[in-house]
């Protein structure tokens, strides 16, 4: 079925191109959300942006919504709430790369390769590397759309909670995860749960839920493709803010 896909333009990408109109997501765009478990979150207040590292869940439907949902949950007192509350429209970024660095020629001989040669030894940099020439994806997603937070104690964020936590509840290898989130059990993070104790299942955390309304796929030679969701009165959306 991929190769039935229109392929990615190869336009000035700072307008739109020839966007795609659908009632669904692109089968790329879906494939990355079902296959990453982290995305990246661009919130904005009046003046500068700013941008998180989310857990999130991809809700295709679901019995409050319409339309293929993100769920994520924020403190309340952090910087992209607070965006949040005085700017709805957000951006998602999301990918299925392996993000390991390949090593950099040496042509500097007061700098140090990128990374150090001694880091791409162990089998574990050598698995990475390896993955990545096996090119397991070649795009990444923009997705635009627009957040809402959730009223504490309904039924719909009860749901939406829930959610969450189903898919974000991962077997003992999330234990070893713990050392890039400084989430060690003395420091209030629970040993193998990935973090879900402190971003997820806290008492003071809100659930926010993005519905998702248009975007952009892009692979890593420059190529394009944007596409948009029809709402549920047949109206296209916006594509790129436009």
């Amino acid at each position: 079925m991929e190769d039935q896909q229109p392929p990615l333009n190869y336009e000035a990408s700072s307008a739109p191109t020839h966007p795609q109109v659908s009632s669904t997501l692109p089968p790329e765009v879906v494939q990355c959300l079902k296959n990453t478990r982290f995305l990246h979150l661009a919130t904005c207040d009046a003046l500068f942006p700013h941008v998180s590292l989310m857990n999130y869940t991809y809700l295709p439907t679901n019995p409050f919504t319409p339309y293929p949902t993100v769920v994520m949950t924020t403190n309340p007192s952090s910087k992209k709430t607070l965006n949040l509350i005085s700017n709805p429209h957000v951006s998602l970024l999301v990918h299925d790369w392996v993000s390991h660095r390949p090593p950099t020629t040496r042509s500097d001989p007061t700098r140090a390769a990128s990374p150090p040669r001694e880091a791409t030894r162990s089998s574990l940099a050598n698995l990475l590397l390896n993955l990545n020439a096996s090119a397991l994806s070649n795009i990444s997603a923009t997705i635009n759309g627009d957040a809402r937070m959730l009223e504490r104690g309904t039924e719909e964020e009860k749901f939406f909670k829930d959610r969450h936590l189903e898919n974000n509840t991962f077997n003992d290898h999330a234990g070893q995860e713990q050392g890039y989130w400084g989430g060690a059990p003395e420091d209030g993070g629970h040993e193998g749960d990935g973090g879900r104790g402190c971003f997820i299942e806290g008492e003071e955390v809100r659930v926010v839920v993005v519905r998702v309304r248009e975007g952009r796929i892009a692979d890593w030679k420059g190529g394009v493709k944007d596409w948009t969701l029809k709402d549920s009165e047949g109206e296209d959306g916006m594509v790129n803010g436009l």
